[in-house]
């Protein structure tokens, strides 16, 4: 594999994602897409509590997704170029 870009590194770290040296760039997108979804989750519970009001659960979930904004980045494009 070759290197993953820097802001790639630094977004997988800060969402507590720590590349393997063997690891895909797919398989890191996996992994990441699996914490999303566990986030979600907890989003849509905090919700179904009433931590979360459901006027505001659309806010928190745009939230959400925008701090997984690497998801939406092309594979191709989590690599240096060679």
């Amino acid at each position: 594999m070759r290197g993953l870009r820097p802001a790639v590194l630094l977004a997988l770290r800060e969402k507590g994602v720590e590349p393997a040296e063997d690891e895909s760039p797919a398989g890191l997108k996996e992994r990441l897409n699996d914490l999303y979804l566990v986030e979600v989750r907890r989003l849509r519970d905090r919700q179904r509590a009433g931590e979360i009001p459901l006027r505001d659960y659309a806010a928190h979930a745009e939230a959400l997704k925008q701090s997984f904004a690497l998801l939406g980045l092309p594979l191709d494009r989590w690599e240096e170029p060679s």
